[in-house]
Formats: C-alpha cells, structure tokens, sequence
C-alpha cells in the first residue's frame, strides 16, 4: 500500500502543481495589440503623437463619449492623449475612424470598395470590424477603422481597443492601472466581434444597503446622497466594457426608485444601456419607493384603475428610451401577488394584466406591441401559477430564474424554444433570502456558473441573462464570467474552462504573477463551494444554535487548507507592486482573507467547545485563536474601506450579518460557543490488511472498507449516440465532477439505460461478498424535466442497473439543507456475488445530473482508496 501523506503536506504540493500547470492565456482583445510591430500595423501612438480620433457630425452622442474615454485611456497607458475630433472632414493621418455601417459616408465608401471587409457586419446586432487600412482617403496615410453594426457595436470595438492596449474593464472599479506604454501598435488585418451569444446581457444592482447605496451616498456622491447619477455613469461605463447593455438598477428601501432622479435615466440613454427593472417591479416601477398609498391598495382587483395610472405615467415618461419592460405583477417588496385568492383567480388577473400593460405600451411606445421588448420572469411562487397553465405572450421573453443559489429551476422546452419572444434567465451570483442569504464575499465558482448558463444556452435561453450581482464588489470574477459567456458561450468550453482564471490574473496583475493568482482562486472556490463564508453555522434561523457535522479531523483539515490558502496569498500579495497592490487587494487578498479568518473564527471556536472537556488547555488556544480571527477579521474590513484606494471604497463593505435587519434569512453573529459534551479524538484509520488492489482501479474496499471515490476517477467510459459523461473542472465538493453533453440528449428509460445510455465505469477490488452500501453525491441542481427528480442508474458488472433519484422540492428543508451542502446524497444498496474484481457502473437517465463522488460502505469506517490521485480540500 501507497503510504499516507500528512493533509498539509499534500494540499502544498497539488496547489503548487495546480498554479504550474494552468496556463496564461491573452484575451482575445489583447491579442490585437503588436508587441514588436510591423510596418503594415497601424501606430496607435507613439514617437511624441497620438494618432487622431475621428467621427462623423451626426454621430451618435453615446459613440462620441466612448470615444473620449479611447482618448483617456490611451494617454493612461503612454501620456499621450489622442485629439478628438467630429467634423467628418479631418485629415490628419493616422486616424482612428469610428462609426457605424451604413451611416458613416466615409466608412460606407470603403466598404463599397472593398477596402473593409463589412461581409455580415451590416444589419447585425451588436457587432464590430476593426481593421487598419493604408490610404482609406486622399491625404490620409493609414486609418485604423472601427465600424459597429449598430451603434453599441461601435461603442464595443472601441472598448475592445481599450482592453488591447492593456485598460481593463475593472481599472475604476478595482483600481486596476494599465501597464505605461511609450508607443502603441494594433496588428494589420481584419478583427471582427459579434453578435453575441444573447442579445440583453446585463446585471441586477441587489441588496444595497450595506454595501453599494452607503458607499455611494456617503462616499462618491454624497451631494446625491443616494446611489445617483454619477454612480450609475460608472456602472454603465463598466457594463459597456465589458459588452453588456442592460442594467436592472438597485431597488431597496434604502435608495431612491431610479427614475425618481431624473438625470438616471438620461445618464443611462447617454451611455447607450437599456433599462429593465428586476421580477417584482413592472412596467419600469419601483414599488417599495414609488407606491406610496397603502400596500393593500396595490391590488388590480380593487384598484384596477389607480395601478393603471400609476403603471402608464411611468411609461409616459420613459417610452422615448430604449428600455425592457417587465410585465406581470408581484407584492410590494419581493412577495405574493395581493388579491386574487385561488390559483384559477390569480391566472385569470395576471392574463388580464398582461392584456393592459400591453395597451399602455401600445399606446405610448410603438403601436405594433409585439416591437417593444417586454420580459416576464417567473420568480418563486409565479414559477408555479405559470406551470399551472399561465398564457404569456408570444412575443414576450420569458425569463427562468434559478433557486436563488445558483441552479436553474427550468429551462426552456421545446415549445417554449419556438416563442417569437424567445428566452432568458435571472441568475444570482449575490442573494438575500431563506434558508440562508450570501451578501459579503463572492463564491459562486465559475465552473458552476459554466454549468449552469451552458444548459440554459443548449436549451435556448439566448435573449436575456441577468445576474443578481448585489454590491458588485466583490463580485468582479463572477460577474466578468457571467457576461463573458453572455457575449461569445463558446469561449470558455469544457476543455479550456481551468484557463479563465489565468487569462483573467493576465489581465488585472500581469502574465508573471497570474498562474499563482489563478490557483489561489481555484482554491479558493473549492473550498468555498464545501460551504459559504456566509453559511458557516449549522442551524437555520430561528433555531437552536448548534455545533457542525464536522468531524475534529475535518475541521482541522480545513484550517489547514485555508491557513495554506492564506499564506499563498500573502506571499504573493507582498510581491505586488506599488501601483497593483490596491486592486490585489480587493480582487484576491480580502475575499481569501476574509474566507479564511471567518472559517477561523468559527471552526477554531467549535473546536474549543468540543475539546473543553477532555483537553481544557488546548480548548483554551482554541478559543483564543477564534477570538484573534474575529478581531482581524474587523480589521481587514476596516482596512477595506478606510485605506485602500485612499479611501475610495469608505463605507462599501460590511461584514455578515452587518445589522439585524432579515434576522430570518441571515446567519447569526458570531459568538463563542459554550462548552459542548466531552468528545474523543478520532483515531487514525489503521491501514488495509487484505493488500492493494491491480494497477488500474478505481479503489478497493475490504472487510468492514470505506472507498469514497471521485466522479472524474472512472477507468472506463462508454459513449452511446454521440452522448457521453465528461469531466467539468473545477466544480465539486473535493475534485471536479462529471455530467452528460450535450445537456440537450434524450432521457433513456431506466429499464433500457444498460443498453442505450452513455456509462461510465469504476474498476473495484471488493474483498468479500454480500451487501455494499454506495452513496451518489450529486449537486443540488434541479432536473431539466420539471418534476423528475434528478435520475440516474447504477450497477455492479453486468446486473441490471437500479434506478436513482434525489433532489427535493425547492423551499423544503431537505432542499435547504442541500444548498448550504452542495450536495444532494443518494444511497443505494448493492449485492456483490464474490469478491474480486468489479466494475461499478454509472448511467444516464436523465441530463443536467451533475456527479461529485461516488462513497462505497462496506460495512465500516476505514478508508482505503487507492485509485487516481485524490483532490481534496477541506471536508
């Protein structure tokens, strides 16, 4: 047998070959930047000058101002600022000429010629050429074009410019500074983007009492004293950057309704962003701030005439904008629709609704409704009204939202794949609400993200996605994945998935430092997909406290991996320099330091409770070592809002729970336990004694054996009909998992899964004969069929398969308990007819079951794993 290696010892050395062998990666903008240029690309700036900036006279407002920010961010890089100009006649060379297909004379002239290669660029949306052109006109010697389909197209191949010469989208929102440049140079040749993936692709402001509406009142825009204008300008800026255009703004008691300031709205329309309000607020209508009659009078069956007035003013004086209306209705403040007391009574207003708002729009924004983008979101309880047979219109996007943690509750069916109005989804990467909210550190893993928005893709969820992104900071990862996708799903795939972090690190902090940077966050989401920062108690709310599940040795073997994870990021942290110290800071120090002083905190103080007994003075170190946690827990904070960026970010961020507002959906403060029972240690499991299995198995189990095995480590897998299991990296408990593609196959009977479903195959050497207990952890997605379960099959060697089911109805206490465990455990029983070597075999029944690890009991508690190296961290 392989001898055992100390936790410590071997979490140092997977994460030090985890940071070697993920790669750097440039971005596809960065790509365009030539670092030893040629005489046929075009000189940006350089040699004293910055080439100029052109445009056309009637060039659209929200153009001309991204073109200032090109200027800005070219003098960042080199202390050059380009001269911009907008009188179509300039003819200084080199120029920069940016406009849009079709209403630019001179970039239709080249197209014409065939000078720009403008083939399926015009009528496109959203879309952009850039490209250098020797000559494009007399007395110009070279042009570098940037043309848009439309006119974000332009705006997004201007930016695309930005993030080539080094600017990242974050540099306000994260103080990442550029890399300072004497001269610039794009590559010769034709660069073309477009169309995205989804056609809205935007982010819900959330929860931002806290963080965001303290920050900015206080903070950024205190002659606002609201997130106002100036913010939202930043925010658009931001979204624009990143190729998004739609912005639910924030909604929350805290802050004034967004278009109860006027200059918001025109502020967004200056910017080129679409406007949309989350699920509960239609017709562009902030009900917590802006119904200010009594709640129970909004109500369509009583005062039908009085929330059609209030709906239709908003309309009035928003339809001149480019918006998204959100149909339908919802209480005041994220709750049941009031009034209608059955279900038939509550489908029957909601189509009457949908008939009325539809007229106000009709009316007073294009005659032709079926023109104007409307979206209804089925959210918690209007998920069911719809399945129990709401008429939506044709026209109208629906837009499926997942359970609040991150698993989509439906994806579209074919039928609802064939609505004109198409699909879309509501994510979250940031929530407030039961069993427990996540409001302080961002620890959605993208490879979870991947999963999940790549199956809404497959299944047609391709008009709108919007992620609930809270504060934003520090949501900077999660939100850059999510709209990254949004923009081009085929970027980031199954294969190349581990690459987003360090093309990401390359970004923010440069190619040297990126693979360590990559892997500490690697790390960081594997540990904190076990369990949240912010779900670090054992008991729901309003229940009696109590101690964790964990065993001493987990806990301490998950104080290990975090105070390693730490210790990597300080090291790394230390190297940084000056100028990317801040932006290290808040995008990898704090969230890893906080991650880990919180589990500090909280596992060093169980510890102490649970060892006061048999060993006083080490309970006692215990104690003290969760207290320090505590205390530089606060500190950490405080240094975030009081000395990073100078001070930039004063009041933006608050530990959880910040106050006891929501005490019924939110953990509790921390406090010492109290002293627990006497409990002994675990002892060491004693080594097998029945000797190691051949080469090449997943694992054995002997007499009385415990063999936990991780999905990804099969030896054998079989492919049926193009359908077959793979590996997603990065997403599970201790490892990655496994899940069938396409999310689009067929379910198999389980009667016929032997026969006709994709398999994989798990090489065992089972000592004895008898019964063997297995455990399939799954995570807690929810199926793609409404109301299946999440199904798959299991056998031993060739006995019919039994069949699998798990998950649990979303708000049920089994399904709490699942998401705040990312798992959901199957047990199953399985009778071994001699002992020797076995194929465990998994099937498909269903797709969209994604499986972490496989656990065989045999009866007793000693481990004896001896397949592929294992991966993990934590418990």
């Amino acid at each position: 047998m392989k001898p055992r290696i100390p936790f410590r010892r071997f979490l140092s050395v997977w994460l030090a070959c985890l940071a070697f062998t993920l790669p750097t990666r440039m971005t596809r903008a960065q790509a365009l930047l030539a670092e030893s240029p040629s005489p046929s690309d075009f000189v940006l700036a350089g040699g004293g000058g910055a080439a100029g900036i052109s445009l056309d006279p009637g060039c659209d407002p929200a153009i001309v101002r991204a073109a200032g920010d090109l200027a800005s961010d070219i003098e960042r890089v080199t202390g050059l600022r380009p001269s911009v100009s907008q009188t179509g006649t300039d003819r200084r060379s080199p120029i920069v000429l940016i406009g849009v297909l079709g209403r630019s004379p001179l970039i239709d002239q080249l197209a014409a010629a065939g000078r720009i290669d403008a083939t399926g660029l015009r009528g496109q949306w959203e879309s952009f050429l850039i490209q250098a052109v020797p000559h494009p006109a007399d007395g110009i010697d070279q042009a570098l074009v940037v043309a848009g389909s439309d006119r974000r197209g332009a705006i997004y191949g201007i930016y695309e410019l930005s993030e080539s010469i080094g600017v990242s989208p974050w540099y306000w929102w994260a103080d990442v500074p550029p890399p300072r440049r004497a001269s610039l140079a794009i590559r010769a040749g034709s660069h073309r983007a477009g169309p995205p993936s989804v056609k809205y692709r935007g982010i819900f402001l959330n929860d931002e009492d806290w963080g965001l509406q303290p920050w900015a009142a206080k903070t950024f825009e205190p002659e606002t004293g609201d997130i106002g204008p100036k913010t939202y300008a930043r925010i658009c800026e931001l979204l624009l950057r990143l190729k998004a255009n739609t912005l639910w703004p924030a909604m929350h008691g805290c802050t004034r309704a967004f278009n109860l300031i006027p200059q918001n709205r025109v502020v967004a329309d200056a910017y080129g962003i679409v406007m949309g309000s989350s699920h509960a607020e239609p017709m562009l209508r902030n009900n917590v701030t802006e119904w200010t009659a009594p709640h129970e009078s909004y109500n369509y069956l009583i005062n039908r005439e009085g929330v059609h007035a209030y709906w239709e003013q908003r309309v009035r004086e928003n339809g001149r904008f480019e918006n998204l209306y959100t149909l339908g209705m919802r209480g005041i403040h994220d709750s049941a629709m009031v009034g209608p007391a059955t279900e038939a009574d509550r489908i029957r207003t909601l189509e009457q609704i949908f008939a009325d708002q539809r007229a106000i729009l009709a009316f007073h924004v294009n005659a032709d409704v079926t023109q104007v983008p409307q979206v209804f979101t089925p959210y918690k309880e209007v998920l069911d009204i719809y399945r129990r047979g709401l008429r939506v219109p044709g026209d109208v996007t629906l837009v499926w939202p997942d359970d609040n943690f991150g698993y989509l509750r439906h994806v579209p069916t074919p039928d609802e794949q064939r609505r004109p109005g198409g699909n879309g989804v509501y994510y979250h990467l940031s929530y407030l609400g039961r069993p427990l909210s996540y409001l302080w550190l961002s620890t959605t893993p993208p490879s979870l993200v991947w999963e999940e928005m790549g199956k809404a893709y497959d299944h047609g969820a391709r008009t709108l996605w919007i992620a609930n992104v809270g504060d934003l900071k520090p949501a900077e990862i999660g939100t850059d994945f999510f709209l990254q996708m949004a923009w081009d799903i085929g970027r980031w795939r199954r294969e190349n998935l581990p690459e987003f972090l360090a093309s990401w690190a390359t970004r923010e902090f440069g190619a040297a430092p990126a693979r360590e940077i990559a892997g500490i966050m690697d790390a960081y989401y594997r540990l904190n997909f076990q369990r949240r920062p912010e779900h670090l108690q054992w008991w729901m709310p309003k229940e009696k406290p109590c101690l964790s599940a964990l065993t001493i040795a987990e806990i301490r073997q998950r104080l290990d991996a975090f105070a390693e994870l730490k210790s990597r990021a300080d090291r790394i942290g230390a190297t940084m320099p000056a100028d990317r110290r801040d932006a290290f800071s808040e995008l990898v120090g704090y969230p890893v330091t906080g991650a880990a002083l919180a589990n500090r905190r909280f596992l060093e103080g169980e510890l102490a409770a649970r060892r006061a007994a048999a060993a006083p003075e080490e309970s006692a170190a215990s104690a003290r070592r969760a207290a320090e946690a505590d205390r530089l827990l606060a500190e950490a904070t405080r240094r975030y809002n009081e000395e990073i960026a100078g001070g930039k970010w004063r009041h933006l961020m608050s530990l959880e729970p910040a106050d006891s507002q929501w005490q019924s959906m939110r953990i509790a403060p921390w406090v010492q336990p109290p002293p627990a029972q006497a409990e002994p240690e675990s002892p060491a499991p004693p080594p097998p004694s029945a000797g190691s299995p051949p080469a090449g198995f997943s694992g054995f189990a002997e007499t009385g054996g415990l063999v936990s095995i991780e999905a990804e480590h099969f030896t054998r897998k079989v492919a049926r009909a193009g359908v077959s299991w793979e590996v997603i990296p990065g997403l599970g408990r201790s490892g990655d998992s496994v899940a069938v593609f396409p999310t689009t196959a067929a379910h198999v009977d389980p009667a016929q899964a032997a026969e006709k479903s994709p398999m994989l195959g798990y090489r065992l050497w089972l000592a004895t004969a008898g019964e063997v207990a297995v455990t399939v952890d799954l995570l807690p997605a929810q199926p793609v069929a409404d109301g299946t379960g999440l199904r798959l099959a299991l056998g031993l060697d060739d006995e019919p398969p039994l069949l699998l089911t798990g998950g649990a109805e979303v708000g049920s206490k089994e399904w709490s308990q699942s998401v705040l465990d990312a798992k959901v455990s199957v047990p199953v029983r399985l009778k071994v007819a001699a002992p020797g070597v076995h194929e465990l075999r998994l099937y498909m029944v269903d797709p969209g079951v994604v499986v972490d690890r496989i656990v065989l009991d045999a009866g007793g508690l000693r481990p004896g794993y001896l397949g592929p190296p294992e991966t993990k961290v934590g418990f």
